[in-house]
Order: C-alpha cells, then structure tokens, then sequence
C-alpha cells in the first residue's frame, strides 16, 4: 500500500546504489566576475505561482526589493484561463476562491473587480456515471444535510488546520485515521461524493489520512459551498497575474531556472539562475522558496542533509485540468464520475473526476485526477476523451470530443504517511523557516487553497521575513547561534 511505504527508506535505498541526488556547486565568484550580470535585491522569490507573486507584489509594497523566478513563460501558476474564438473566457485552472481578507486586498490593489459564485446551479444539473463504462449510478443514499453538518463540526474542533500544518503533539487520533475509517467513525457516507469533488487530485481518497482532506476540504470551502465563492468579475482569473507581472516589472525572471546556490550563513544568498538572456548571478539577503519542496526539483539547490532528510519523505500524486469541447451533453448538464463498484463509489483513478458547464454551449472544464502514476500528456488526452465517449453508451448523442486546452498541475499533493505525521514530520517541516536564510510557503507548507495561501504567505512576511530583514538592517539582531547543517 503506497502510504505504508516511507520515502525516507526509498531515498536510503537510492543513496546506497549511488543514485542519491548530487549537490549543486558552482563557484559565484567566478560566475559574479561580470557586473552587468549580477542581480543584488533584499529577496530572490524561486517559483511565481500564487504564493511567489504575491510574495512578490507584498514585499515591494512593504519597502523591499525584489527578483522573482519563474520557469514558465508566465505566472500564475494552477491559474490558466482559455479565450473560445469569439474572446470568452473560460478558467480552467484556478476557478473559484475562497473569501478573505488578502483575497480582497489583493485584487483590489490592481484595481480588478470580484463577483460571486454559486454552485447550486451547475449541480442541480448533476447526472451520475461510471465513465468507464457508461453504466448509470445512482445519488449517494443517506441525509447529505446531516452527514455535512458533522464533518463542518469536526473541522470546528481543529481550527489550527485553517492556519498551517501547525499541529498538536501528539497529533489527535482522528487525524491519522484513513479516511475510509474515519468516514464509517463518524458516518460521513452521504457528504462522500460531495467531499470527492472538492478535493480532487489526491488519488485515492480512501486510504490517505484523514488530515489530508480535512486540510483540502476546510471550514473555509465549507462555508463557501453554503455562502458562494469569489472569482473576477471578467470570469478571466489570469488577469491578476498579468497585473502584477506589468507591475513587476523588471523584477521577474520568466522561462529561468535555477542552476546552482551558494547559501552561505554569510550576508548575501547566491542563486545562479539560466534566463532567456543567459546566466545570471543573484545576490540577496532572503531567499523564498514557493516551488513544491521535492528532491527531484531541488537537485540545483545546495540542500544539506537536514533538508534532504525532510524534503525525502515526500510522495506526491498528479492532477490534470482541461476544456473539452463534447457536443451532445445538454446545457446546464454536469456530469460527475461514480464508481459502480467501488465503496461509496468513489471514482477510479487515472480517471476524470467530472465534466463541467463552462456556461458556453458543448464547452465542458474537465479535471483528471491520475493518483500516483505519472502519465504523459497524450495519455491524458486520450483518457478523458475515452470518458466522454463513454457516456453514449448511456444514451447520450455525443460528438467526436475535443481537447481546446490542457494543463499539468503535477507534482499536486505532496504528502507523508500517517506514521510520519505522527512522528513529527510538520513539526520538523516548518523548523526550516529561517533555516539558511531561506523561507517557505505554497501548498506542501498549507492547502491547496490560492486564498489560504495569501493569508499563510502574508503571515510569514510579516512575523518572519519582515522582522528578519529589518532587524538586520537596523543592526539590531540577536547573534545567530550555530545553524548546524544536520539536525
């Protein structure tokens, strides 16, 4: 079973066959020899997803400067937004949020309207079916009213869940539990396949611990399901991105990666960084890492054995979001894949979790969830225009499907064993802010939530980054005791 096997025995396997993951050198005060190609800011932001821009856009409010490295073309990160031919947009990435105060600010500050959204009529339009077959299945049995009624009061007696990873020791039993088990404790059957739908792209919901979708699925998505969402007004989420890219400015290194760091105790972090224009040497006081915090996507950073030891534990499971064109579906209809044959019939992965109304006639936002297998692109192509023909076995008249536009949100949960919660693994997680002049935020260090992410992002600036960088300015620091590179 995937969640009983640590990642840590993986990552000690692989370093005895010699197949550990090598650290990044290089020598900055060759690769500095050049001026015109060294960067110095108070802070280098790696990844420009919704944690890194608003890092971005907060710290240049607050006084500091800035460099931010983004390795697409484009910032945003899980939020994509597709133009039809006659100009409409559809998101397909990021599609609705959750209400906050950051979320208001931030929007307001580049000056883009909100409206709200209300679920209630894309799911009165719900039809049930296995799309690997066709088959027809039924709605869950039960009183939904009540079982979610329960899970919002288990959510009321952890309300640290809605701030971080920041958990009692020792952890409550519940939050271990998995989640089949804590479905049958607190008969939560009938909000299944409502829970199913929100937090989608974990695999199998079934066996993770129940932490996890609590997490996912918080007090804040519940009262949005009961109070409505947030989205931009233009319905084109992407716009806030472009906003603050325009107003970043020159401050944004796009299509760049990482080549190597040399964080040092010293005053100044060098990150060697690959851009469309060639190598570019970055000097700063803070580094913030935003990027999900997997070895195999830190083989540039100069981890020592404390990160590498942390960072290791770590699985992840893969997540596809897309726009179909299906002609045949009614309008207003949404069509929702149930396992005929599986406990409270829970889909099956690789599969598409749903086929949404986009509000444009035969347009449909497909989400795809693959579990743990990481498949290619034309491998999910193919399987979620093979669900979608599967549904004229039930009866519909569909049409040859088409995929208009395609995302890979992967690596998307990254997780530990119940075992490793519970031996502190968050604990020794969030002992890295700070560690080597360097910061954390994203979805491995809260939720997969952009809104819960600003608050979380806003949290470390101000109580963390913030003081650290004025103190330091001031001369006022505290002497920094030994940072030993193990733990």
């Amino acid at each position: 079973m995937l969640f009983s096997i640590k990642a840590t025995r993986l990552a000690a396997l692989a370093a005895w066959l010699g197949l550990a993951f090598s650290r990044s050198t290089f020598n900055p005060e060759v690769e500095g020899k050049d001026p015109s190609h060294v960067i110095t800011r108070n802070v280098c932001i790696i990844g420009g997803g919704a944690s890194g821009t608003y890092a971005a856009v907060r710290l240049r409010q607050l006084g500091h400067s800035v460099i931010l490295i983004e390795r697409d073309d484009h910032l945003g990160g899980h939020t994509r937004t597709y133009y039809d031919p006659a100009g409409r947009p559809i998101d397909y990435g990021v599609w609705v949020y959750s209400n906050n105060t950051e979320l208001f600010d931030f929007f307001g500050h580049f000056n883009i309207p909100l409206t709200g959204l209300d679920f209630t009529r894309i799911t009165q339009g719900t039809q049930r079916f296995d799309l690997r077959t066709g088959q027809r299945v039924p709605p869950p049995s039960g009183d939904l009213v009540d079982a979610m009624t329960r899970y919002a009061q288990i959510l009321l007696q952890h309300p640290y869940l809605s701030d971080g990873w920041d958990l009692p020791d020792p952890v409550p039993e519940d939050l271990l539990l998995p989640f089949h088990a804590f479905i049958e404790k607190y008969n939560l059957g009938p909000a299944v396949e409502i829970l199913t739908l929100y937090v989608q792209g974990l695999g199998d919901i079934l066996h993770y611990p129940a932490v996890y979708i609590l997490k996912y699925f918080s007090l804040e998505v519940a009262l949005g399901i009961q109070g409505g969402f947030s989205t931009s007004a233009s319905r084109a989420n992407q716009e806030l991105y472009s906003a603050a890219r325009q107003e970043l400015d020159g401050d944004v290194l796009l299509s760049s990666t990482v080549l190597g760091m040399d964080r040092s105790y010293s005053d100044m972090q060098r990150i060697l960084v690959q851009t469309p224009s060639g190598k570019k040497l970055i000097e700063a006081e803070k580094i913030i890492v935003t990027i999900p915090p997997l070895l195999r996507s830190l083989q540039n950073f100069d981890l020592d054995s404390r990160e590498e030891s942390i960072f290791g534990q770590f699985d992840n499971s893969y997540y596809y979001p897309a726009v179909v064109d299906i002609p045949g579906i009614p309008n207003g209809v949404q069509i929702v894949n149930r396992g005929a044959d599986t406990p409270y019939n829970v889909p099956v992965l690789p599969g598409t979790y749903v086929f949404t109304p986009s509000g444009i006639q035969d347009l449909f936002l497909a989400f795809f969830g693959a579990g743990d297998v990481n498949m290619t692109e034309n491998q999910v192509r193919e399987t979620i225009c093979d669900n979608a023909l599967q549904l004229r076995k039930a009866g519909f008249d569909i049409g040859e499907p088409k995929i208009l536009a395609y995302a890979n949100h992967s690596p998307f949960q990254l997780f530990v064993s119940a075992e490793a919660i519970e031996d502190g693994f968050y604990r020794d997680l969030y002992s890295l802010q700070g560690h080597r002049n360097t910061y954390y935020t994203g979805a491995a260090w809260h939720a997969h939530s952009s809104t819960a992410l600003w608050k979380f992002t806003e949290r470390l600036l101000q109580e963390r980054v913030m003081n650290d960088l004025n103190c330091e300015e001031s001369g006022t620091c505290p002497g920094d005791p030994e940072d030993p590179e193990d733990p």
